[in-house]
């Protein structure tokens, strides 16, 4: 793999910088214009993923997503990423059902367990949703997750149990 020159880790850093800021034009603009030999690494790839999730291009981005989770298999992050991104694509049981089967390589991600909670919630299947929450918090360990599931839109409906909790 060619070795990141100076220029092109700046033009990293500062469309990491523009996604911070929800700018996801100038992330872009900032990706482009890192040399095209260090695109394919994981780390813009990463950041090409934000930037299409960013701006509702949920094809490009379940395609970046499925190159990640080739180049990082031992990650859970890439299949969080394309579940997120079959899901804005319209297509949350298939979603859902990719990151059952992720789970089972990657048990102890409280990330990927609680975005299991949000697609079983969007599904209406609060029951199952609780149980994959509960198990975000635990595997998390800390408060954090219980803190973000109360401010999270898609678990509204899981609102009440969590507080009580």
């Amino acid at each position: 793999m060619p070795k990141l020159s100076g220029q092109d880790k700046r033009h990293l850093d500062a469309a990491e910088g523009w996604l911070g800021l929800g700018n996801w034009r100038e992330a872009n603009e900032e990706l482009e214009s890192a040399s095209a030999a260090v695109r394919s690494r994981p780390a813009f790839l990463d950041a090409r993923f934000r930037v299409y999730e960013a701006a509702g291009n949920w094809q490009l981005a379940a395609e970046v997503a499925g190159a990640l989770c080739k180049l990082k298999p031992n990650d859970p992050q890439p299949c969080i990423y394309l579940a997120r991104a079959l899901n804005g694509n319209g297509s949350t049981r298939y979603a859902l059902n990719f990151l059952i089967e992720a789970a089972k390589h990657f048990p102890k991600s409280h990330a990927l367990a609680y975005d299991l909670a949000r697609y079983c919630c969007q599904l209406g299947d609060l029951d199952t949703a609780r149980a994959w929450l509960e198990r975000a918090i635990t595997i998390a360990g800390t408060a954090a997750v219980k803190m973000r599931a109360l401010d999270d839109p898609l678990l509204q409906p899981l609102w009440m149990n969590i507080a009580k909790s």
